[in-house]
């Protein structure tokens, strides 16, 4: 099934017992957080707050806080298969994307899925049932979280923000937080490698005078979300992407104010724009990395215009200590996207895992086909440059194809027993690094570290390799049988019953 806005989602999702509606009032300061919290770590359902202190709006919690949802969202499509759709995304990362339907099947014929790309045109959206414009936009209205005891303030924690620059025809949809400082305005936190604060540096360069148009879509269909926070390439947008996730078109409507297009079937639709020169001091806020951030100036985003559906349902989230919060879930799902885009430029990938405990981006683990000397520092530097995500991963291991590189235990049984530190290491000062990383000496520039956890070649080591302990696969084709004898010997007395014999 394709759902085309949440509350489909959400009938699924009470059908399968995967969401609980809580009447008892729910404060969303700090309370929904503390709650949704609970549920992730329980590997419990959605939570539908429907009484959320302060307003009159549902609050929706920990939507993506177990993988299950996260398969649905997809129309039961299991998310192993996302290493499917990485091959196809690796397929289209080409310096250009087709404009039309037409032109993708022309060049792609056998690639069925490209059918649901093209977004399609709605004349009205559910939304449109509630306008607000000037001085009757009030944010407050809104149950918007206040997640962690020192964050400054609520918190708008999962707004699609839809954007488009000058270099490119594509929309860009990501996810920033937002911070509400009036009843109509919050302050946009975009890091400077993201798409949306690339199309706002592009569009301040060449239209220095004019203000940055921007929607906020809250409580979009579940493909849209997900497609919002996956590795799409540049030239390819979001809105197309999250076509191929949900296996239908996605479904746009046009805002002519701002001349953007939004998830016909969000909730909550926020048009506005972004001033030159308009910014405010953003945080300090709880974030993924456990910490709560230092203070920056961001640009700040003016609502010239609210939408809302009758009894709108607000889509909130929360970030905090990884694994247990939506964004590690989501990454560790989406994980398997990047191995066949990068496979595409290093074909000896075997594998490529971000740990959740490791912000899902901090650190690294690939597995190669070793092929020469010096082939797995070839790895990381291609792992640092090749794609943009990675900008701010700071540690890069590489180990052999017969690491699995998801198992911390055989991860580091690997790099104990084969890197040297002084040979296998790399060492890369004075880089791009995320400015929320207190451990860096300045803020947004620090250092990068390799480590090659391979067998040494010749040329890498003057030393015998040593040989590792192997099983003989004749013995151990007659163990198999005999194990299972005795599994079926027990089976028949008992786990612990009678004096079952092998014959």
């Amino acid at each position: 099934m394709s759902f085309h806005d949440l509350r489909q989602f959400l009938e699924r999702l009470r059908a399968r017992g995967q969401l609980l509606e809580i009447d008892a009032p729910i404060d969303p300061e700090l309370e929904s957080t503390a709650l949704s919290l609970r549920a992730l770590r329980a590997h419990g359902p959605a939570l539908l707050m429907h009484n959320a202190t302060g307003s009159t709006h549902a609050l929706l919690g920990n939507l993506f806080g177990h993988r299950s949802r996260i398969e649905l969202a997809m129309g039961d499509r299991p998310v192993a298969s996302l290493r499917e759709l990485g091959e196809l995304l690796a397929a289209i990362k080409e310096p250009r994307w087709p404009s039309s339907l037409r032109g993708a099947l022309a060049t792609w014929p056998e690639l069925a899925q490209l059918a649901h790309v093209a977004p399609k045109r709605e004349h009205d959206a559910p939304f449109n049932e509630e306008v607000l414009e000037g001085a009757d936009i009030d944010l407050r209205r809104l149950p918007i979280q206040r997640c962690w005891p020192e964050d400054v303030d609520r918190l708008i924690t999962f707004g699609l923000v839809i954007t488009r620059g000058t270099r490119q025809a594509r929309q860009n949809v990501a996810i920033y937080r937002q911070q509400p400082i009036a009843r109509n305005r919050v302050i946009m936190r975009w890091l400077a490698h993201r798409g949306g604060a690339q199309d706002h540096a592009s569009w301040q360069a060449m239209h220095p005078d004019r203000p940055f148009p921007v929607l906020v879509a809250i409580g979009a269909d579940p493909a849209t979300m997900l497609a919002a926070v996956a590795p799409v390439p540049d030239t390819l947008s979001e809105y197309e992407f999250a076509g191929l996730l949900r296996g239908a078109r996605t479904r746009l409507w046009h805002s002519d104010l701002t001349g953007l297009d939004a998830p016909a079937g969000a909730e909550i639709l926020l048009e506005g724009f972004i001033h030159p020169g308009d910014t405010a001091l953003e945080g300090p806020f709880g974030d993924h990395t456990g910490y709560y951030n230092v203070q920056a100036p961001f640009p700040v985003l003016t609502v010239e215009r609210m939408r809302l559906r009758r009894n709108a349902i607000y889509h909130g989230s929360y970030m905090g200590r990884a694994p247990f919060d939506e964004p590690s879930v989501l990454s560790m799902a989406l994980n398997d996207i990047f191995v066949p885009i990068l496979r595409r430029v290093f074909p000896e990938i075997v594998d490529f895992y971000l740990p959740p405990e490791a912000c899902s981006y901090r650190v690294a683990v690939v597995s190669i086909r070793k092929q020469y000397a010096g082939h797995a520092r070839r790895v990381m530097l291609g792992v640092w440059s090749y794609l943009r995500q990675f900008t701010y991963t700071k540690f890069v291991i590489v180990t052999d194809e017969d690491i699995d590189v998801r198992d911390w235990g055989a991860v580091i049984w690997a790099i104990s027993t084969r890197v040297d530190p002084a040979r296998d290491s790399v060492l890369i000062e004075n880089t791009p690094i995320d400015y929320l990383d207190f451990a860096s000496p300045s803020s947004g520039l620090g250092s990068k570290l390799g480590l090659d956890a391979t067998r040494k070649w010749a040329g890498e080591s003057d030393r015998e390799w040593g040989r590792p302990i192997t099983l003989d696969p004749r013995v151990e084709r007659r163990v198999d049988a005999i194990w299972e004898r005795i599994g079926r010997a027990r089976s028949d007395e008992g786990d612990y019953g009678g004096d079952a014999a092998l014959s």
